[in-house]
């Protein structure tokens, strides 16, 4: 029972340090996106006018994704610095970036290389942090122990972890993602219905990891082809998870840290956007409470979605593309489904859990 207390501190620390990347990428990347024209393959950014305000939003848009870029790294390397001190700072950080790209999967279209995402990212904190506390309980020469903590440990750490990463969590997941599309590709002479259910639980899942990526990417390559019925759903979904979790925190304001009520708003400017990565404060945080909910509810949108027949021209999501969406008003009302399961569903489970067990954190 102490373990998982003390995990879930770790998991906090890590969010808590990770959540200024989160908001300062989200909000410029939102910024970015939200005044740039809408074309055929999501926002252009080329077409925005005048001169002047293009080239002031692509370096908005990409101080956002360098903001994206090292949420990973700070996530893991925080959780490894919250189990064993600074030491775990440096494999944690390594750990975290090498989740950007743990393995390469090969398929028709070339070769892509896999994220493993958030979830990947504090598995290799955690890892990171244990190696080092293990390292640090080891009994060395008194001679050798000032240099462990600024030299052996680092660079013994980095290379366990990264090795770790690379050579045994990566070609897993890289093996994982192409069988996803393979058995989403395979779904398209089934239901349409439970397809629509399996894109939208993938999509909330780890929420722009590679299991989403998998889901979004299969419903946006069909655009090519002219099928849009799959992007509609996917569009939807994608919104869902931050809208839900920022509704949540305006609902019953008590249960919510300050913190998380200030993330709450942030996630609500993303997944007007349709980023997904919005929900990651809350999920990386609580994950076994968490990702269920928005699970579900991403899962209600997209199926109310396909059943209404909402068709996605553009491979993005939230309410940016209602330009480009067909039959917007029950787009709009997956969406707000969805949003209201996820929200309420939160509630619920924190409630439930509080009375089962008082000294669970609400």
């Amino acid at each position: 029972m102490q373990f998982l207390k003390d995990l879930r501190q770790h998991l906090l620390t890590g969010v808590s340090y990770a959540i200024p990347f989160i908001a300062a990428g989200g909000i410029l990347i939102a910024l970015s996106l939200a005044l740039a024209p809408m074309g055929g393959k999501g926002p252009d950014m080329d077409a925005i006018e005048p001169a002047w305000l293009q080239s002031a939003l692509k370096l908005t848009l990409q101080i956002g994704v360098a903001a994206f870029t090292l949420m990973l790294p700070v996530l893991a390397a925080y959780i490894s610095y919250s189990i064993a001190g600074k030491p775990g700072l440096t494999a944690g950080a390594i750990g975290g970036l090498l989740c950007g790209h743990v393995a390469d999967v090969t398929r028709a279209d070339g070769s892509q290389a896999v994220s493993a995402g958030f979830l990947g990212a504090i598995v290799a904190g955690l890892l990171a942090g244990y190696i080092v506390k293990w390292l640090k309980s080891l009994p060395m020469h008194k001679y050798v122990k000032p240099i462990m903590p600024i030299l052996i440990i680092p660079v013994v750490s980095s290379v366990i972890v990264g090795a770790l990463m690379l050579k045994v969590i990566g070609p897993p997941i890289g093996s994982l993602m192409a069988s996803l599309g393979d058995t989403l590709q395979s779904m398209q002479t089934g239901s349409a219905v439970l397809l629509a259910c399996v894109l939208g639980g993938m999509i909330a899942f780890d929420m722009g990891g590679p299991v989403n990526k998998a889901a979004f990417f299969f419903a946006s390559g069909l655009i090519a082809q002219g099928n849009t019925t799959m992007m509609g759903p996917v569009a939807a979904a994608i919104c869902i998870p931050p809208l839900g979790l920022g509704l949540a925190t305006l609902i019953n304001r008590k249960i919510w840290s300050d913190e998380q009520r200030e993330s709450g708003i942030a996630a609500l400017g993303m997944g007007t956007i349709g980023i997904t990565e919005g929900a990651i404060p809350f999920a990386a945080a609580d994950p076994f409470r968490i990702i269920p909910c928005i699970m579900a509810g991403s899962m209600v949108g997209s199926t109310i979605a396909m059943l209404a027949g909402v068709g996605g021209h553009a491979p993005h999501g939230g309410l940016i593309v209602l330009p480009v969406i067909d039959n917007r008003i029950m787009y709009v009302v997956a969406i707000a489904a969805g949003v209201v399961v996820t929200a309420l569903a939160v509630h619920a489970v924190k409630r439930f859990t509080a009375a089962k067990n008082p000294s669970q954190p609400a």
